[in-house]
């Protein structure tokens, strides 16, 4: 599996359980339609980025088992500041602060940086669009519940917004000719 592949998966994922996990703050007959296309989307990058191409290596080149796979050293300190910055911030927010509705804004905001170090260390400038309207969602989602909205303002915000637009974006990236970036991290992918 190329990290193309691995990253679209790894983002679909993130969205579907973004959606499955908030979805129920809104009336059933929304939630269940919302929460059925977000796992048929996740189907979609499953079958569909299964049977895309990989890049073929040139003549004479010897590839090792997994090569491709994996994402580097920067990627992991950007995913151990995220999982740093997500335990720290749900500990104040559930210990301290007493406003457990806030998590899912926290989660939003900080998966969404995340993404913002992860356009640098893979010098992907694309990732800085998904990155935005993450952070947005999860800032929105924070205020949100800092103004003691109702929950479901809060979960939509923070928490299905983001789910839709990591589904979107790693749809989108699909999109483009795998043989073109077989090793590339797509712009909506999660890391």
């Amino acid at each position: 599996m190329t990290k193309d592949q691995t990253g679209r998966l790894i983002g679909a994922a993130f969205g579907l359980v973004f959606v499955q996990a908030n979805a129920s703050a809104l009336p059933t007959a929304v939630a269940t339609p919302l929460r059925l296309l977000a796992i048929a989307a996740f189907l979609g990058v499953v079958v569909f980025g299964r049977r895309r191409g990989r890049a073929v290596p040139a003549a004479g080149t010897a590839v090792a088992p997994g090569a491709g796979v994996g994402f580097g050293r920067r990627y992991w300190y950007v995913v151990a500041a995220e999982v740093l910055g997500l335990a720290a911030g749900l500990l104040v927010i559930s210990r301290v602060l007493h406003v457990p509705q806030a998590a899912v804004g926290w989660i939003a905001f900080v998966v969404g940086v995340h993404f913002f170090g992860l356009a640098v260390a893979w010098r992907r400038p694309a990732l800085h669009v998904l990155a935005a309207g993450l952070t947005a969602c999860g800032a929105a989602g924070l205020v949100l519940a800092a103004l003691d909205a109702p929950v479901t303002a809060v979960r939509v915000t923070a928490g299905v917004l983001p789910g839709v637009l990591l589904l979107a974006s790693v749809w989108r990236s699909g999109r483009r000719d795998p043989a073109a970036s077989a090793d590339r991290v797509p712009s909506g992918s999660r890391g």
